[in-house]
């Protein structure tokens, strides 16, 4: 069974590159996938058509361009 992804919201590249930076270094196996913003998000976790992205976990910024985090938080609930 392929591990599931983990989700990284963030829209600073420098904290999104220390994040996987810190998750490579402690050998995490799991694939990264970066959005930059909330809509992004949502675009992966609920999107229109296509399969959604179920991830292990979600790094999720709250300050966030376009759809805060809190909001994200909302829809995924």
């Amino acid at each position: 069974m392929t591990e599931r992804p983990i989700l990284l919201v963030e829209d600073n590249p420098d904290d999104a590159v220390l994040t996987v930076r810190a998750f490579t270094k402690n050998r995490i196996r799991n694939e990264i996938v970066v959005a930059t913003d909330g809509e992004q998000a949502l675009l992966r976790l609920l999107p229109d058509e296509g399969e959604a992205l179920r991830p292990a976990v979600i790094l999720l910024d709250l300050k966030l361009p376009k759809i805060d985090g809190l909001e994200v938080l909302r829809r995924i609930r």
